[in-house]
């Protein structure tokens, strides 16, 4: 397992001697598997990114994704749209599975008790 920090809206580009001492963030995939929790509604509501966006990008970089959907009426979601109108009329669950089901089949979908977060286990599907 490798945790990476990055801001994944500006991720790691190629960097050292002609750009090729160090890869890219996708030039390093795609890896067999993603664990993204309790991150999508910071790359949708904060910074912008389309759910379907949201997919692709993790399409491309894994073959297995473990998905955390964190819907509006978290409390988490709700200090994020707190000082800003909210214009994401799709950011609901049903939203965030159809972005998702072009590019992932879903293996299973958990609740997590006591929240209404749920957790997703995807396969990408072949491009």
């Amino acid at each position: 397992m490798l945790p990476l920090v990055m801001d994944l809206t500006n991720p790691s580009p190629s960097i050292g001697w002609n750009n090729r001492e160090r890869m890219s963030l996708l030039e390093r995939g795609p890896v067999d598997m993603v664990l993204a929790l309790a991150l999508i509604h910071h790359l949708a509501i904060a910074n912008n990114v389309p759910l379907h966006h949201l997919a692709a990008f993790f399409q491309e970089i894994c073959r297995w994704l473990v998905i955390e959907f964190v819907p509006k009426e978290d409390s988490q979601v709700q200090v994020l749209l707190a000082s800003r109108k909210d214009i994401f009329p799709d950011y609901n669950q049903q939203g965030f599975e159809t972005a998702f089901a072009p590019y992932f089949k879903v293996h299973a979908s958990v609740p997590v008790r006591d929240t209404p977060r749920v957790m997703y286990l995807m396969e990408r599907i072949k491009k």
